[in-house]
Order: structure tokens, then C-alpha cells, then sequence
């Protein structure tokens, strides 16, 4: 089987942006003496709606509090954090040799199209991907294969030909149901848990040259990407 795509999901696998998002939350549970566990947080992350932090919060307190005001409480806090990410090391140089071997590149996110086109345009690197993808693109988010097969579509490369790269067990879970190999760069959150069963792990996204990445996941290079 030849390789002929790489898709990366973005939030804590781009920008990290799951450590501000968690802390933020963290903060919010501590202001009024509670702990927010990562072992309920974790249901949050590479998914949308997985966990009810407002729900859970109420109900630690013992009464109903006013979900806008809490969420605009966060949102502050962690668009501020977000601002001052960079790109996390490597995602640049793995895309850009993507692209001289001539591979289809996506990203694939539960987030919304225009949150990750935002941040991907600030970071000045939107035109490295032929397709983006968001959770208004599909029916399911992850850990359903929707938005990893939507990025195959797109791209006309068959899931088999496609390498993910995921941070989180919501996003390997996706990627193995989509019938995809999956190379796991957890972050700082999602390293400690548990990532469930990704064809490699990596430090960073630069860890491996991506002829190196595609050798230990079991894909070929096509004789024009070998040339190139």
C-alpha cells in the first residue's frame, strides 16, 4: 500500500490549544474549591459535547450556575493563552515534505472550519493544506471516522493511503474506525493518559522524517514521492 495523504486534527496537535482550554477550566473548578480531574476532562478532548464542564461544576457546588457567565468566565483566560501558542515543533517541516513527495494534506477537526482556518491563517500556513475540515462538515465528530473520511473524499485518496496524526484517544479512536494508520504526538495534557493503541508515538511532530513515519506504519512511497 502507498502512501498518498497525511491529515492532522488541530487543536493540541498544531497549536496547543487543549493546555489553555483545561487550565482555564481548572481555574474556574478551584475558584469555587473544587478539582477538575483530567480522568473526566479527557472525555473533552479531540470531540465536541463529550464533557459537560458547567454541568459538572453545578453539580460539585450544589446548584445551577449561569452557563453563559461561567463559559464567558473561561473564554477569557484561554483566548488570552491561546494568542501566545506558537506551532508546535515540527508540524511545519512534516507538512511541507508532505507536499515535495507530492501527498494530499488535510486537517480534520471537531472544532468548527473557521476556528482552525483563524488560527491557521494567523499562523500564516492555512495554503499548506488542500482541505480543511470541521464539525459542521459532518454528521459525527470524533472518535466517529466521519471527519477522517470526509478529509480522504476530498483529497481522493483511500483511507487506507492515509496517514493521521492525532494528540488525543478521542482522534486515534477516529482514525482506526476510518480504516487509516495513526501516528499519536500527544501534548502536554494528553501524554498522560491513555492514548489507545496508535501505529507510533511521537515526541513531535518533527521527530521522524516522514519517509521514516511511513516506513514504520507499514505505507510505501510511490516511485515519483521516492524520487522527489
Amino acid at each position: 500500500m502507498e502512501l498518498g495523504a497525511i491529515i492532522l486534527d488541530f487543536d493540541g496537535l498544531i497549536v496547543d490549544t487543549e493546555t489553555p482550554i483545561y487550565e482555564a477550566w481548572r481555574a474556574a473548578f478551584r475558584r469555587r474549591g473544587h478539582e477538575l480531574q483530567l480522568d473526566e476532562w479527557q472525555h473533552s478532548l479531540g470531540t465536541f459535547r463529550g464533557f459537560d464542564a458547567c454541568g459538572r461544576l453545578s453539580e460539585l457546588v450544589g446548584e445551577t450556575l449561569d452557563r453563559d457567565a461561567l463559559e464567558e468566565e473561561v473564554r477569557g483566560p484561554y483566548l488570552e493563552t491561546c494568542e501566545a501558542q506558537p506551532l508546535l515543533p515540527g508540524v511545519v517541516a512534516l507538512v511541507e515534505e508532505a507536499r515535495r513527495l507530492g501527498l494530499g494534506t488535510a486537517v480534520a477537526s471537531s472544532a468548527t472550519r473557521g476556528w482552525v482556518l483563524g488560527w491557521l491563517g494567523k499562523h500564516g500556513i492555512k495554503d499548506l493544506f488542500d482541505s480543511v475540515s470541521g464539525r459542521e462538515d459532518v454528521e459525527k465528530v470524533k472518535p466517529a471516522p466521519d471527519l477522517f473520511l470526509l478529509a480522504a473524499r476530498q483529497l481522493q485518496v483511500a483511507p487506507p493511503s492515509c496517514i493521521v496524526f492525532e494528540d488525543s484517544p478521542n482522534g486515534i479512536r477516529a482514525a482506526r474506525a476510518a480504516g487509516m494508520r495513526c501516528v499519536a504526538v500527544p501534548n502536554e495534557v494528553t501524554r498522560r493518559l491513555e492514548l489507545g493503541g496508535p501505529d507510533l508515538v511521537m515526541g513531535s511532530a518533527g521527530e521522524l522524517p516522514l519517509r521514516e513515519v511511513a516506513r514504520r506504519v507499514g505505507l510505501a512511497l510511490s516511485a515519483a514521492a521516492r524520487a522527489g
